[in-house]
């Protein structure tokens, strides 16, 4: 038996995937063991390195850290929501002139790392005399980048959903903007919930680039505090300490994307894609981008 692209396994090609699958966790664990191993010998789990997060100022310091964090990543988690939304719509307009516009406003920001946006916005725009901050810098370029993705991702959606959704709205009479906005948008955001969710993720995670234009983030601190001497300059367990936060945060919006996607399968409201359609759409590429 065997698929489109390839022949289904026999035992003797099942049994040697097991074998590379062994070889390449013990690999994995061989080079983690290593690490650690090198961390131990050169100290860095030594109290000395470590104190510093037994001082209550230290501790509110980072709790700030994550708040700015946090704070950065809910505006531009928002406005890229807005911004993808907005010009989805704009690349599905009846009209061309719309189209070509918003498509090449896409894929432009899309083809811009993030780091290159936040540069251009905090040391270009003052230089042309627009006042700019470092939160407003890591927040526009956020906004921007995960915003022509997520314009990608509502476009694919929206043309995977049922015709019929359409074709009901214009049959009561609702104008296109309003069968847009009030009929599949909604309905694609519901379904592509998890997809959004990931890239998601992928912004809360950009946030830390905003350190190299001097936002407080948590990176920047747990770069400040790696370099004090009274601490021992902990660079490695003040990184790990922030690894570890980083890690809970993802997590927890992981977990929200499981919850969310659960209850949208038990939801009445939930409408099954055209996956045909979607891998047509490019919605693979969209969610990777």
């Amino acid at each position: 038996m065997s698929s489109v692209l390839f022949d289904v396994p026999g035992p003797k090609a099942r049994m040697r995937h097991r074998i590379y699958a062994v070889v390449g966790i013990l690999a994995i664990a061989a080079f983690l063991a290593f690490v650690v191993y090198r961390f131990y010998d050169t100290g860095q789990f030594t109290a000395r390195k470590w104190e510093w997060l037994q001082y209550q100022q230290v501790q509110i310091d980072l709790l700030n850290a994550v708040l700015e964090t946090l704070r950065a990543f809910a505006a531009a988690a928002v406005l890229a929501l807005i911004f993808g939304a907005v010009f989805a719509a704009g690349r599905l307009s009846d009209h061309a002139w719309i189209r070509r516009i918003s498509g090449a406003i896409v894929e432009f920001f899309r083809a811009i790392p993030a780091l290159i946006l936040m540069f251009l916005f905090y040391f270009g725009l003052p230089a042309v005399g627009v006042p700019m901050t470092p939160f407003l810098g890591v927040v526009f370029g956020l906004t921007l980048y995960n915003g022509s993705v997520l314009a990608e991702v509502f476009r694919a959606g929206i043309q995977a959903l049922p015709k019929g959704q359409a074709e009901a709205a214009y049959a009561l009479g609702m104008r296109k903007t309003q069968v847009m906005f009030t009929v599949l948008l909604p309905q694609a955001i519901r379904a592509m919930l998890p997809t959004i969710i990931s890239q998601m993720v992928v912004l809360l995670k950009d946030t830390a680039l905003g350190f190299i234009i001097t936002f407080q983030e948590l990176l920047y601190y747990a770069r400040y505090i790696g370099t004090q001497g009274e601490f021992g300059r902990p660079i490695v367990p003040s990184t790990l300490v922030a690894t570890g936060i980083y890690i809970c945060l993802c997590l927890l919006l992981t977990a929200l994307a499981t919850y969310l996607e659960k209850r949208n399968r038990r939801s009445k409201k939930h409408i099954d894609l055209d996956e045909k359609k979607a891998e047509e759409t490019g919605l693979g590429a969209a969610a990777s981008a």
